[in-house]
């Protein structure tokens, strides 16, 4: 799903700057100026004010002060002025004042809602008090385009008996044994245990030995030619196998060079298939028949095709509705879901490539962080786009998060965990809080849509579900012969 993991633009502040009418407006020490995608906050702390914050900043720092005369810690605020300047407590001060200020601005205009660091100007520090601004890139207006009445192709996929042998044939490998073949060449589909050492101009090169390597023929996994050529070697047969290396190769060095490999074979294993009766079934199924897992392979194959068209179908109506958006979204918003998507992609480098380190990946693939954040530059402004106008659309419609909604969720979470509601509740956090209501908005948005958008097959597509339809009509017809066929010899 394209929307998942951003809880965060779902449960904040939603009010654009856009909407408020707070240009030049006056608020007690602070005023609110508006620029387009910014706010400018001008604050004024009295004389007063500001030496009670340098003073809270004096009694936080004071034990760290040691003069003549004075225990660590005792001396007085006007004694180590004198001695380390006027201004020795102004950083703290003043990042103390600054953070109040603003703060309690942010909390008195809900409607403003920041999307980076502030920039902090210091207009004045005088006897008259302390002048200071901050001006900050706030989260953008969007203008929704049409999101109802959208007429879109509806995805379905259907379940063909080309699909149910598919996967009956996936199970038949993996409940196949090894067995070992002597007395024949080596043919397409054998496991071959092999050693071989490479060349390129008569010098071998890093990489291109080995010993006791095992290779399925027809897996395609060696350079192009290479296991055509093995087909008819014999075990204990050594040959020189002619291979080009692609020109694409990941080796610099070798890619489009022509090499030569001595190859023996040491060995040749087949795989051997189970019949596919209800001794299979029964092996590996809960089954008793074929047909009855089958028939549950079916079940199972049409529930994973209504999800995965429902997922596109979903992804269809978002890409529409946010394609009719406008929106100028600021450079801070697409730098910080850069950084989203390189983090993410160290995770997953991470966890599916046994610890990959992000550099590496980039040192292989002959790129930078530069050029990889440049080349997906364009996918961070989509997804930005997309959760903004999704929010945008929640707020436009009044969809909401209830209590309610959020406790029949922490009620089935509750029953998962065989604990009562009331005790799970204890040991949830606010964060996941916001999570659950982020979940349960994007449901009933992706709801609404559905409910207020067209989905319709087009006449092609009608016409090759019927193609479809009678070639698995054909198929199960053509199974059924050969059941028929199978059965009378076997009663022979």
């Amino acid at each position: 799903m394209i929307l998942g993991g951003y809880a965060e633009f779902l449960t904040c502040k939603t009010k654009a700057i856009g909407q408020s009418p707070l240009a030049s407006e006056v608020f007690m020490n602070y005023s609110i100026e508006e620029k387009k995608g910014e706010v400018k906050f001008s604050f004024t702390l009295s004389a007063k004010e500001w030496d009670e914050e340098v003073n809270k900043a004096y009694l936080k720092n004071k034990a760290k002060f040691s003069l003549p005369g004075f225990r660590k810690g005792q001396a007085p605020r006007k004694m180590i002025e004198s001695m380390y300047g006027a201004g020795v407590f102004f950083d703290d001060a003043f990042n103390s004042a600054f953070y109040d200020s603003y703060s309690k601005a942010l909390d008195e205009h809900e409607e403003i809602y920041p999307v980076d660091e502030p920039k902090v100007d210091i207009e004045s520090i005088d006897d008259n008090g302390v002048k200071f601004s901050a001006e900050v890139t706030v989260k953008p207006e969007v203008k929704l385009g049409e999101y109802k009445g959208i007429k879109l192709e509806k995805v379905e996929y259907n379940v063909t008996a080309g699909d149910v042998k598919a996967e009956l044939e996936r199970m038949r490998e993996q409940a196949s044994r090894r067995v070992e073949v002597e007395g024949r060449a080596v043919k397409d589909g054998d496991i071959v245990k092999l050693d071989y050492s490479g060349s390129v101009d008569g010098v071998k090169f890093d990489g291109g030995t080995a010993t006791d390597q095992e290779l399925v023929i027809g897996s395609k996994t060696f350079i192009p030619g290479f296991e055509d050529q093995m087909i008819g070697m014999n075990i204990g047969e050594t040959k020189d196998i002619n291979v080009t290396f692609p020109k694409e190769y990941h080796a610099a060095d070798l890619a489009g060079k022509e090499a030569v490999f001595t190859v023996t074979v040491k060995g040749i294993t087949e795989k051997q298939l189970p019949e596919l009766d209800d001794a299979f079934a029964k092996d590996v199924s809960k089954f008793d028949t074929l047909a009855e897992y089958k028939a549950d392979i079916k079940k199972r194959l049409t529930e994973q095709n209504e999800n995965r068209a429902k997922v596109e179908n979903q992804n269809a109506v978002i890409k529409a509705v946010t394609d009719n958006a406008e929106v100028e979204i600021p450079k801070c918003m697409i730098e910080r879901e850069l950084d989203y998507i390189v983090q993410d992609m160290e995770q997953r480098l991470n966890y599916m490539y046994n610890g990959i380190k992000f550099d590496e990946y980039l040192k292989y693939t002959g790129s930078s962080m530069e050029q990889f954040r440049k080349d997906r530059e364009e996918e961070a402004k989509n997804n930005v786009k997309t959760r903004l106008t999704v929010e945008a659309i929640i707020k436009a419609e009044n969809i909401e998060a209830t209590e309610k909604d959020v406790d029949e969720a922490l009620e089935k979470m509750a029953e998962t965990a065989k604990k009562s509601l009331e005790d799970y509740k204890k040991g949830v956090s606010a964060q996941q809080i916001n999570y659950i209501k982020s979940d349960i908005l994007m449901k009933k948005l992706l709801d609404f849509l559905a409910e207020n958008n067209i989905f319709e097959k087009k006449e092609t597509a009608k016409k090759e579900t019927k193609k479809s339809a009678a070639k698995t009509e054909t198929a199960e017809k053509t199974e059924k012969k050969e059941t028929k066929k199978k059965t009378t010899k076997e009663e022979k």
